[in-house]
């Protein structure tokens, strides 16, 4: 029964912990998407490989989506012709690269803020170098799905921004197939000309600010109930495993420098809880597990989890799905270790 309770008690204090900034996390993605016109962002991102996977990766700070949510973004820009190094850094460094993400992990590390300033910096340079790295696949489509590979302008001859058509019905080239708000329970919208019938360029921005802000909160509302439940899934396994686990086990794994990276980096990619709030569930382990492997957690499972691999295979060719978590994960262990053996 002390296990019980104890066990609920954790579970009760991350959760108190989580939520206000999942909820903080659920209504700036639904403003941006909703009030902003992301097709004049994307017309400024650069050709030239190394930057523009750094800009890429940079991007997510303005757009602070989750591990769900950069999918449908970068397939969108992979389909309208930005280079891969830029698509590639958003995707994997969005679900970090945000101001959402950096202030519930200093919030939750604040005693370490070391952990913070290198989250950023280890998933903003792995993001980067994997991206840059794409970059020596010519044409890309090869890797991609085909779906996704002939919606592509030819290597050859990239589509300009100016010009793409501006048809007098057209929605914006963010908002198209891929990309959805949720409505009702069980039911999505899809985010183009039918939702948003417009004369400019960008669909949702046009719209009256009060219906948008209808959509805000019923995308507000349903989000909460599929990422909450993610995060109460993710609270119970983490008071479940420091509770019921024998501590000697814990201990074992946790204090080994190599062994502690990898199981944390296996965790994050099995439990797939979202980066809103991961930084708390990571918290519950800093008495057992070395900062080394609480940063291998933070860095690799926004970057790669079992709840992102879908979303990945609707994209990309299970090879190059293989190459993305092969790089990342390879990435995050060697930045990790390092850190562990100078701390």
């Amino acid at each position: 029964m002390t296990q019980l309770n104890n066990a609920f008690t954790l579970f009760l204090s991350l959760l108190v912990e989580a939520i206000p900034f999942l909820l903080l996390g659920v209504l700036f993605s639904g403003v941006l998407l909703l009030f902003i016109d992301e097709r004049k962002l994307s017309a400024a991102m650069p050709r030239n490989p190394l930057l523009g996977a750094l800009v890429g990766s940079l991007a997510g700070f303005l757009f602070p989506v989750c591990e769900c949510g950069n999918v449908p973004v970068a397939r969108r820009l992979l389909m309208q012709g930005i280079p891969a190094p830029v698509a590639i850094g958003f995707l994997l460094a969005a679900p970090t690269i945000n101001p959402i993400v950096i202030w519930a992990t200093w919030t939750a590390f604040r005693d370490q803020p070391e952990i913070v300033v290198l989250r950023v910096l280890c998933s903003l340079s792995i993001a980067t170098i994997v991206g840059w790295i794409f970059s020596a696949q010519t044409d890309l489509r090869p890797l991609l799905q085909r779906q996704v590979a002939s919606a592509m302008p030819t290597p050859k001859r990239r589509i300009a921004w100016s010009e793409i058509p501006k048809l007098e019905n057209a929605a914006p080239a963010l908002l198209q197939s891929g990309t959805f708000l949720l409505s009702e329970p069980g039911k999505v919208i899809r985010m183009d000309a039918a939702t948003f019938p417009v004369t400019g360029a960008s669909a949702a921005v046009s719209k009256p600010v009060k219906y948008r802000l209808s959509l805000l909160l019923d995308n507000t509302v349903q989000e909460l109930r599929e990422l909450g439940a993610v995060l109460v899934l993710g609270s119970a396994v983490a008071a479940s495993i420091q509770v019921l686990v024998p501590r000697e086990i814990i201990l074992s794994v946790g204090n080994s420098p190599i062994a502690s990276i990898v199981a944390m980096m296996v965790l994050a990619a099995v439990v797939s809880i979202c980066s809103t709030v991961d930084s708390f569930f990571a918290l519950s382990f800093a008495s057992s597990f070395t900062s080394g492997s609480l940063l291998a957690f933070l860095v690799f499972g926004p970057m790669i989890d079992l709840k992102s691999m879908g979303l990945l295979l609707s994209i990309f060719k299970p090879r190059a799905v293989f190459y993305l978590l092969a790089l990342a994960a390879l990435l995050t262990f060697l930045f990790t270790l390092i850190y562990q053996l100078a701390y």
